[in-house]
């Protein structure tokens, strides 16, 4: 099971969904931290709004009381004027008077005088009215309230008759903080911010869907061209947008993409077309011999048509191996059995086991100097015959190979005198298939596959092989990379370094 099958089944599938859930979510993420700071602040500015406007209540009463005048009962503030040696109340107004009506006093009679004018914030615990519960005071009936108070005292005798209280009593003056503004004015802004807060969750992940499914427009063009693209037509290409962002470099990489995928197809058809072509000459050969050796078995010279026979079947057997291996190849395979191998000694001893019999020509070594390198020895040694083969085809008296170390690399040469190679072929005689000599039979040409194959040979072991300039005859220069010297002491042979001075 992918990650995808883990997936709930309520997780969107569409990427436009995916990105409007991403963004919805981000921003409620971000709306609920500003909506916190603002429920906060919001509830502080406006607590600090009912204080002061609690404090302004309170001097102006303060005054009134000082010059020996009893409060209006009307208003909105709740408040109440109590004092020392006297049982009800001097004075009670707004939503205080309407909580407790015929009652003596709820604030706390004050106790030592204070200084006048002191403004002393605490909080009061107001007692219950089981005959009024409405919503008309407030909810102040029955709570912990927060007061702000001023004392009083030292009044004359006609200030303090015209209040109703001694001329030693301690007059103190209480306001109770609205405990509803503060909630009401916090209730309002959270209302408003849930309000925008969802709308603006709608908007946001109505304009993120609608955005991608605009931006996802391209893409899906891209997606129905390149579906429409099959083995048998691969040339379609999708179209490149001018606006020079992302969706440039996806449709530009799907192009080289799709290029590369019809060059590929266009090299396995001609390789496929030229593996049948060769194929078909040695098998005409070899049927036409066996038919007319059938036709006429008295007149035909039998060891003749069985040693023809043999060499079309040799050839078919080489051919297939040839296709084999090539194949093999283009499957990019790590190279299996990897291990030091001395070029040196490999080709010293096929320059000595090369077979030389059908023309005079020298084919010398020139290297003393253990060369290792790694890889598949097989492989090796099959790289190397491939140049040699090649070479004795087109030598005319002489081929050497030399052997050097360069640094980091092992490079090998073999080197003959013959007609050489057009500077306009270099490339082209690694090309599968490939002849230059059209006068050349095919018996003796080869198949056209052995530089081909030496090519990817070098290329499978991290080298490369290249034709050499030359002024007489074709060089070819392999390029392998050197083993390390601890590799080539545990080979059992000595590294190059030992024996050149260089």
């Amino acid at each position: 099971m992918n990650a995808t099958d883990r997936r709930p089944r309520w997780w969107p599938r569409s990427v436009r969904a995916r990105t409007a859930l991403a963004a919805a979510s981000a921003t409620a993420v971000i709306l609920v931290g500003i909506g916190w700071w603002l429920h906060h602040d919001v509830h502080h500015r406006s607590k600090q709004i009912a204080e002061d406007q609690a404090k302004q209540q309170l001097w102006s009463l303060a005054d009134q009381v000082a010059q020996g005048v009893i409060p209006n009962s009307g208003g909105v503030v709740p408040y109440e004027v109590v004092a020392t040696g006297r049982r009800t109340a001097v004075a009670s107004g707004g939503a205080l008077s309407d909580a407790y009506p015929g009652t003596h006093h709820v604030m706390p009679t004050p106790p030592t005088p204070g200084e006048p004018g002191e403004l002393l914030p605490t909080t009061v615990r107001l007692p219950v009215n089981p005959d009024y519960d409405s919503k008309d005071i407030f909810d102040i009936a029955g709570g912990t309230q927060q007061v702000f108070t001023s004392d009083i005292h030292d009044l004359d005798s006609d200030k303090a008759a015209a209040l109703g209280v001694t001329a030693d009593a301690t007059v103190r003056v209480y306001v109770v903080v609205l405990p509803h503004t503060t909630a009401e004015i916090t209730r309002t802004t959270d209302r408003l911010l849930l309000r925008a807060g969802l709308v603006s969750l709608v908007l946001i992940a109505a304009v993120a869907y609608f955005a991608v499914r605009n931006a996802l427009r391209p893409v899906e063009a891209i997606r129905v061209l390149t579906a429409s693209v099959t083995a048998s037509d691969p040339r379609e290409r999708v179209t490149v947008p001018a606006t020079g962002h992302e969706l440039t470099a996806l449709a530009t990489t799907i192009n080289a993409t799709l290029q590369r995928l019809d060059d590929a197809a266009a090299r396995q058809r001609r390789f496929v077309a030229d593996a049948a072509h060769e194929l078909r000459s040695p098998l005409t050969t070899l049927l036409a011999s066996l038919e007319i050796a059938l036709a006429y078995p008295e007149r035909t010279n039998w060891p003749a048509a069985a040693t023809t026979a043999a060499r079309q079947t040799r050839r078919l057997q080489a051919l297939a191996e040839d296709l084999l291996l090539l194949a093999r190849l283009d499957t990019r395979a790590p190279t299996a059995d990897s291990e030091t191998v001395d070029l040196t000694a490999l080709a010293s001893r096929l320059t000595e086991q090369y077979p030389l019999n059908e023309r005079p020509l020298t084919l010398t070594c020139d290297s003393t100097a253990p060369a290792h390198t790694r890889g598949n020895p097989d492989e090796l040694e099959r790289l190397l015959r491939n140049l040699i083969d090649n070479a004795a085809r087109h030598a005319t008296h002489r081929i050497q190979i030399t052997v050097r170390n360069q640094g980091a690399w092992v490079v090998l040469t073999v080197h003959d005198d013959g007609p050489g190679v057009p500077t306009k072929d270099a490339e082209r005689i690694f090309e599968r298939f490939v002849r230059l000599d059209d006068a050349r039979s095919r018996d003796h040409g080869g198949t056209g596959l052995g530089l081909a194959i030496a090519r990817d040979l070098a290329h499978r072991h991290q080298g490369t092989l290249a034709l050499a300039p030359r002024t007489l005859g074709a060089c070819f220069r392999l390029r392998l990379p050197q083993a390390p010297p601890q590799q080539a002491l545990e080979s059992g042979a000595p590294t190059a370094g030992t024996k050149e001075g260089t």
